[in-house]
């Protein structure tokens, strides 16, 4: 049985934020992240590597075993699901708010609603509970231009400062859920590996 261990990561700020946190727990890249193009990295321990993926990419990796943890936000984990993993701790890191918004006053008499959005399962589910009637237009980015451009009366999006709303005169309107970075774990793992990942598990759970 292989005892390394393989941490899957979050590109962009999840990464930035996992750093210092990683570090704390004593775990930190052989070399610069920010220096190199590997994706798999080496650590400080022989034992320990770093998997630097997409997002929706880090439960697929752990779900099936080829990591053996990730840190992914709460946003990707409701949207792909979270069959087969174990959530082992919320880490507090990168959070923000998954949120509707658009441009102020244009859609109060609004029958069937047009929403733009990467977060097409969320974004079903709360309309729905809201007996709201949608048609969906999945945009994977720049989500701010499908008002002003008239493909969308609103978005769903992840908000952090509100910096880029207001830059295209959008405001936010409803808070979805409140999203943070989440600890995962593959469910084998937990029970093959228990002496190495525990202990591991458990100095990152108790940093946040």
């Amino acid at each position: 049985m292989k005892n390394n261990i393989v941490l899957a990561l979050t590109k962009g700020r999840i990464l930035r934020e996992s750093l210092p946190l990683l570090a704390d727990a004593g775990v930190e890249p052989a070399e610069p992240i920010d220096a190199t193009r590997k994706l798999l990295l080496a650590t400080n321990h022989e034992d320990i590597k770093l998997a630097i993926l997409r997002g929706a990419d880090v439960p697929t990796y752990v779900k099936y075993g080829a990591a053996d943890l990730g840190i992914v936000g709460k946003d990707v984990l409701l949207e792909y699901g979270s069959e087969g993993l174990y959530e082992a701790a919320d880490l507090g890191i990168a959070c923000c708010r998954l949120m509707t918004a658009g441009i102020p006053n244009r859609v109060s008499n609004v029958g069937t609603l047009r929403v733009a959005t990467k977060f097409v399962n969320i974004t079903r589910e709360y309309f729905g509970k809201k007996g709201k009637q949608i048609d969906i237009v999945k945009l994977y980015g720049a989500l701010e231009l499908a008002p002003l451009m008239d493909l969308a009366d609103v978005i769903v999006d992840l908000v952090d400062t509100g910096d880029t709303l207001r830059a295209n005169g959008l405001i936010p309107f409803e808070e979805i859920l409140p999203i943070s970075s989440r600890l995962i774990v593959n469910k084998a793992s937990i029970r093959q590996k228990t002496p190495f990942l525990l202990p591991f598990i458990d100095s990152l759970a108790k940093l946040n």
